[in-house]
């Protein structure tokens, strides 16, 4: 039996196909961080501007997420994968011989919407070819990925365009993207059988579902109250990390302590360092303790208070952000657990449009919260550049970053909400039972 011809072989070059891409998703969508500068100075945006051009990609992402879900449960991830890395790709070409801020903008939408299908459709392809006691794990460890993507999109990212400039950058994305978009193609398949492979042992078959079932499943998880709380949970985590890796960790670096944009951008390679690590690991940790509930809520508690730095101190001292940042992106992967809580809760075959309720959700988020910091930093703008970037005052910062710690403390009650939910359902259903 070949590495082709071994199922549990298999799977893994599948899914480095489709990591490959989602690798460049974190890429294109952390980016703005670093292009801050040449961004404002080619397009001439404004702060509010600028978080509106970094949440454009977010904004048609989320929008499609439950779409996306639809689809991969009903075509499979293969196909759906495939054509996600094509569309990003023609959006990167876009982007970098755009010649004004609104081509900029449709063109990031284009690469929002293309990179919109993938996680979606890896976790799809995870719930084809892995156990359910390897989902959390396997969940975690694509997070990881979108870690190793955000610490390209800092330092290295910033090295790069310093040495070619942005554009040429963004073109040499481009394509890896469609080389990344032909490797799925060529290795995923749907399942084992769609493969012409024997089953992987505790893995069911998955089928592919009707528009009548899909309408059942989201029309149930419209009326869920616990989807809308894990909803509410990710938008808040996933929207926080992202807003701070992705766009504002770094100019508050060079306008508050008047760094250089290639060294700031190493405290944010920090949290995506932490997001490499912290989430496979906690996956991994999750599933051999069999809980989710516990860590999620320990893990939404700590956010809020490391997020509150900044918002509390306004300078603290730069190891202390390093700190921040770092435990940032290691707590992310109790955030992450939210996505296996709901896939547990629904059938096999709704999996992908569960998982993509949440999903999208965190990419409201995303779209929300650097949009909201942006509006709150124009008011407190200052009229000097540091760097080339538009300055802010020290208390704009404090008041910015204070919405991203609000958000989390929210969801951290959100999450106790939602365990005491948990805990009366599985008393009721298995007295003296753990939580999922």
């Amino acid at each position: 039996m070949t590495v082709l011809t071994d199922p549990t072989k298999r799977r893994w070059f599948a899914w480095g196909a489709l990591a490959i891409v989602f690798l460049l998703v974190n890429l294109h969508r952390l980016s703005t961080a670093v292009l801050s500068e040449q961004l404002t100075a080619d397009f001439g945006t404004t702060a509010a501007q600028l978080g509106t051009l970094h949440a454009s990609f977010f904004l048609i992402y989320a929008a499609i997420q439950i779409p996306t879900g639809v689809l991969a449960d009903r075509f499979g991830p293969r196909s759906v994968g495939s054509i996600g890395g094509v569309v990003l790709s023609t959006g990167a070409i876009g982007f970098a011989i755009s010649d004004g801020y609104v081509g900029a903008v449709v063109s990031r939408s284009l690469i929002g919407l293309g990179s919109g299908v993938i996680f979606v459709s890896i976790l799809r392809f995870c719930a084809n070819w892995y156990r359910a006691d390897e989902f959390a794990t396997m969940t975690g460890l694509t997070a990881g990925v979108a870690g190793l993507g955000a610490i390209l999109a800092t330092t290295p990212l910033a090295v790069t365009v310093d040495a070619v400039g942005w554009r040429p950058t963004v073109l040499g994305l481009a394509a890896v993207g469609f080389l990344g978009a032909t490797a799925v193609f060529v290795l995923a398949r749907n399942s084992p059988a769609d493969a012409g492979l024997e089953p992987i042992e505790g893995v069911p078959e998955q089928r592919s579902i009707t528009l009548s079932e899909t309408k059942t499943h989201l029309y149930r998880l419209a009326r869920d109250p616990d989807q809308w709380l894990l909803s509410a949970i990710f938008f808040a985590g996933n929207g926080a990390i992202l807003t701070l890796i992705g766009l504002w960790g770094v100019p508050y670096l060079v306008v508050v302590y008047d760094l250089d944009v290639t060294t700031a951008s190493f405290y944010t390679l920090l949290g995506s360092a932490g997001i490499l690590v912290g989430s496979p690991v906690i996956g991994w940790i999750s599933d051999r303790v069999e809980r989710r509930m516990l860590p999620l809520s320990i893990g939404l508690g700590l956010f809020a208070i490391v997020l509150s730095i900044v918002p509390v101190f306004g300078r603290p001292p730069l190891f202390v952000v390093a700190g921040s940042y770092l435990l940032s992106g290691l707590l992310l992967g109790t955030v992450m657990l939210t996505l296996s809580i709901v896939k547990e809760r629904y059938p096999a075959d709704a999996s992908g449009v569960a998982t993509a309720t949440v999903n999208g959700a965190g990419f409201v988020g995303a779209t929300v919260l650097p949009t909201a910091m942006g509006v709150v930093l124009d008011a407190y703008r200052t009229g000097d550049t540091v760097g080339g970037t538009v300055a802010y005052t020290e208390l704009g910062y404090r008041i910015a970053f204070g919405l991203l710690s609000a958000a989390v403390a929210v969801a951290f009650l959100c999450s106790l909400w939602l365990s005491r939910r948990t805990e009366r359902e599985r008393g009721r259903a298995h007295p003296g039972g753990r939580d999922g």
